[in-house]
């Protein structure tokens, strides 16, 4: 069953941005941040050091836009992630993440030459909306007065950083296996996270945060992406991105759950309209400035 695949993975992110809030705490953020992706390049080595030497001239060719899209999407993405699990909820955290296909959509009419559509105009608007609806509590006064939530703020850039790299991946069309392409780019995100480790604090590893970075590293960084990897080879990009959708909602499920989040009003009104400026994004496909002939 194909459509396994997509949501298998959603499902795996959607309890990462939990696990993101369950690790307050517990373990520091530069702490889990390294661990994961330091654990998942041991785990990956033994497989991926023939397929990488195979593939060395690519690779040491492309060395540069590998570095930068492990930076981007490996270490800034998730680091800040981390952080700004500290400071705002999983369910806010969920819903400013999904923000990252109609972020990927305005990247890719600027700079890879795609046509601005009706729809991608009026879903910025809506989706813009419902993230300020969000990131203020349903209060717009609130927001002027006090600006916004360090953490959701943390979570914009973080949801941003990640649009690029979605951008480039695209843009620079990399003639790399998506395995081996990704494991360059969790040995990236250990080179560049080692020293945020090393000189942040620290709670060193227990029996309270080992579940925390296992399932960071063993799910979220390697089961989810590989599933995420089967959905586009048996559906097709396009068709695949379409779950991202369901991420918002998700997260809010499992955080209502598991952390006995409050789903409040501002929270549906806020989703909606930022799921809904997605969907009719990705939906209304009419081009704008189009000329029309005369019959």
């Amino acid at each position: 069953m194909p459509y396994a695949y997509p949501l298998l993975a959603i499902f795996i992110w959607a309890g990462n941005t939990v696990v993101n809030k369950l690790a307050v705490g517990v373990i520091f953020p530069a702490e889990i941040g390294f661990y994961r992706w330091l654990l998942a390049g041991v785990l990956f080595t033994p497989f991926m050091l023939k397929p990488v030497i195979t593939h060395w001239p690519t690779v040491r060719a492309n060395l540069g836009k590998i570095v930068v899209l492990g930076v981007l999407g490996m270490a800034v993405y998730q680091s800040l992630a981390y952080f700004a699990a500290t400071l705002t909820t999983a369910t806010n955290m969920g819903i400013i993440l999904s923000l990252m296909p109609l972020m990927s959509l305005a990247m890719a009419i600027a700079s890879l030459g795609q046509r601005l559509t009706a729809g991608a105009l009026a879903g910025a608007a809506l989706s813009f909306a419902g993230v300020l609806v969000v990131v203020s509590s349903g209060s717009l006064s609130v927001l002027l007065q006090h600006g916004v939530n360090l953490g959701d703020g943390m979570m914009l850039v973080a949801t941003l950083a990640y649009a690029i790299y979605n951008t480039l991946l695209k843009k620079w069309q990399l003639r790399l296996p998506p395995l081996v392409l990704l494991y360059l780019q969790v040995l990236v995100a250990v080179v560049v996270q080692f020293p945020l480790f090393w000189y942040s604090a620290k709670a060193g590893l227990s029996l309270q945060n080992i579940p925390l970075v296992l399932y960071a590293c063993l799910l979220a960084s390697m089961l989810a992406p590989l599933a995420w990897m089967q959905a586009v080879i048996r559906l097709g990009p396009s068709r695949t991105t379409l779950f991202f959708n369901l991420l918002p909602l998700m997260t809010a499920l499992i955080a209502a759950v598991v952390l006995r989040e409050q789903l409040t009003g501002y929270h549906l009104v806020g989703g909606v309209l930022t799921l809904g400026g997605v969907i009719l994004s990705e939906r209304w496909t009419t081009v704008l400035g189009r000329k029309v002939r005369a019959a």
